[in-house]
């Protein structure tokens, strides 16, 4: 008698075509249409809310499918090169042993407590999403937490989650985030970073929840390494050494000049971010630049500099390939002209409820919008000109209206595709794997969300 066929979950760049396709498929049932833009007083370029119009269909060939692919890598390039020299700095840091020193001296110094690396760590990340808006700039850092997780005795998805969960809940739970609040509330027509007290208890209440199940998962897989999602899992993680060897490992003068030019590299990071205005572009230079200045501090050859800069491409490579490929799925959208008709028609259905069911449905479409917008900044723009009048039309103030597009559009970056498939590649997990982890914590941020703008309804929060 045969043995039935297990099901194996398919490779991630095919579930990732699997989803350029369904783009392909929507761009062709979908009708095309648009709005009238126009550049506000602050120099955005926003939609005008009762200019909606169908034009004619545009679809998408066989052909431009494949052509919509190449498009995507050219698109995703900044994020793609800057991913790679965000990680070959920290490359350097790995290959003349500084993280081994680090750790050895923190385990050294914490002894057993060593799981409060989680809520520090998260809290830190949570509140430079929700304050400066950090999410992008944090990708380099992904590869070296989950190497650390995995020589402390915790596994991949909890080292990739102290930075990716933290810093997405802090994005979204936003106090005064400028690329999301600053925007719509600027878009809404409402007092700049308005209602902040409010904000912050969401914050505290979102970061607890996250903190929380992080933490309980990363007390399961270090009591049973087999309770662990990733279990049995081949994957490609950078060591570090073991625990026992980073107890052991001296902290050395070179060890303290690198350690002192990562901290001069993340101060410059924020600096460039709040004061300079600086972006991808200006962050991977310097990541580029210390990544030099730390293999010559580590007493390296150029040659040896230019080879650790060729394994760490490589390493990140898969990554990058995923950052690219997934990209096709808005291009082709956006070609075919049909995200604005779905803006249009979901905003449309909303003007059928009121009061806390016209909250929640905001909150959904939000959500939704999400899928095809992930552009924080760029969904602020498209949505709030239609959605906050619509809002005072059903009972909502702009305000409100502004918290459902702030948790609507943040905290489904851990759960749609747009944004995990990315996120998965950098992190060299297999998405399926990540969406077992988080599925129930994107519940419970999802409970959480209704909740509080129910409550926020219930004040007259403004």
């Amino acid at each position: 008698m045969e043995k039935k066929k297990k099901f194996k979950m398919p490779h991630t760049y095919v579930i990732i075509f699997g989803m350029v396709i369904l783009a392909a498929i929507l761009a062709n049932v979908v009708p095309a249409g648009q709005f009238t833009r126009v550049t506000d007083d602050f120099g955005n370029t926003v939609v005008v809310a009762d200019s909606f119009q169908y034009i004619p269909k545009i679809g998408i060939g066989l052909f431009d499918i494949f052509v919509s692919i190449q498009l995507g890598f050219i698109d995703a390039g900044q994020i793609i090169f800057f991913i790679i020299f965000a990680y070959a700095f920290v490359y350097m840091l790995l290959k003349n042993g500084t993280f081994d020193a680090v750790l050895g001296a923190t385990l050294r110094k914490v002894g057993s407590r060593i799981e409060l690396i989680i809520p520090i760590c998260m809290i830190a990340f949570g509140v430079l999403g929700s304050t400066m808006g950090l999410f992008e700039e944090t990708y380099g850092l992904l590869p070296i937490f989950i190497s650390i997780a995995i020589a402390l005795g915790y596994d991949a998805i909890l080292g990739g989650s102290i930075v990716y969960i933290a810093v997405a809940v802090g994005f979204a739970a936003a106090t005064i985030n400028p690329f999301t609040i600053g925007i719509a509330q600027e878009v809404a027509g409402v007092e700049l970073f308005s209602g902040l007290g409010f904000r912050i208890l969401c914050f505290v209440v979102f970061m607890s929840i996250a903190i929380i199940y992080v933490w309980r998962y990363g007390k399961k897989v270090k009591n049973d390494p087999t309770k662990s999602i990733l279990y049995g899992e081949e994957m490609e993680i950078k060591e570090i050494g073991s625990k026992e060897t980073m107890m052991n490992t001296s902290f050395t003068i070179r060890h303290k000049l690198s350690c002192l030019l990562f901290v001069v590299t993340i101060g410059m990071l924020l600096y460039g971010t709040i004061q300079l205005g600086w972006y991808i572009d200006e962050i991977a230079a310097l990541f580029f630049i210390m990544m030099l200045v730390a293999g010559f501090i580590s007493g390296f050859t150029p040659s040896q500099i230019a080879e650790y800069f060729i394994e760490a491409a490589k390493e990140m490579m898969f990554g990058a390939l995923i950052c690219g490929l997934s990209r096709a799925v808005p291009i082709i959208l956006e070609n075919a002209c049909i995200i604005d008709t779905i803006v249009y028609w979901l905003s449309s259905g909303l003007q059928q409820f009121t009061g806390y069911l016209s909250g929640l449905g905001m909150l959904f479409v939000q959500n939704i919008l999400n899928f095809f917008i992930p552009s924080g900044g760029g969904q602020a723009l498209i949505t709030m000109p239609i959605l906050a009048p619509v809002g005072e039309m059903v009972g909502l103030n702009r305000q409100i209206a502004v918290l459902a597009f702030q948790f609507g559009d943040g905290f489904s970056n851990i759960f749609w595709p747009t944004s995990v498939f990315m996120m998965c590649g950098i992190m060299g997990m297999p998405v399926n794997k990540w969406y077992k982890f988080v599925t129930p914590l994107f519940g419970l941020l999802l409970v959480a969300e209704i909740l509080l703008l129910c409550l926020a309804i219930f004040i007259g929060f403004s």
